[in-house]
């Protein structure tokens, strides 16, 4: 079973956050689920920002807790999955933990596509990469959690 995933971004404020979050919300109630995120570059003890927040509030969905945290070869150890939201952020997680090469996948995997950061690129950057999330997460269940 591959229900202990980790998401990654660079600054663990925008795009990993929502991710956590939204998968979250989708293993509810799921035996031995657990989800987190962190960051390759994580501009630590921050939270989520703002444009971050706003939609995922308006999807019920509260990220005013969320506080940015670096990623470490400790934490990667906890999980079955990580899901990096770039083809560069795989490198980088395997670079910091060697033994968790084949754990390590890019979210858009199965439709060819990265996340972008939408970091400082105002609200419709993050709604398309909320957008991106939801079709990678889609993807993934349908592909991997629902024959898990």
């Amino acid at each position: 079973m591959l229900d202990r995933v980790l998401m990654v971004c660079v600054g663990n404020i925008c795009r990993s956050p929502m991710a956590e979050a939204l998968l979250r919300a989708r293993f509810e109630g799921r035996t031995g689920a657990r989800v987190e995120s962190a960051g390759v570059a994580a501009l630590v003890g921050r939270p989520a920002d703002e444009a971050a927040r706003e939609l995922m509030s308006a999807r019920g969905i509260d990220l005013s807790t969320h506080r940015a945290r670096q990623l470490t070869p400790a934490l990667i150890s906890g999980f079955d999955l990580v899901l990096v939201m770039e083809e560069g952020h795989k490198r980088e997680v395997e670079a910091i933990a060697p033994g968790a090469r084949g754990r390590v996948q890019r979210l858009g995997r199965f439709g060819g596509f990265d996340v972008p950061d939408p970091y400082r690129q105002g609200r419709p950057a993050f709604e398309r990469a909320l957008a991106l999330i939801e079709r990678g997460l889609d993807d993934f269940e349908e592909k991997v959690w629902k024959v898990s």
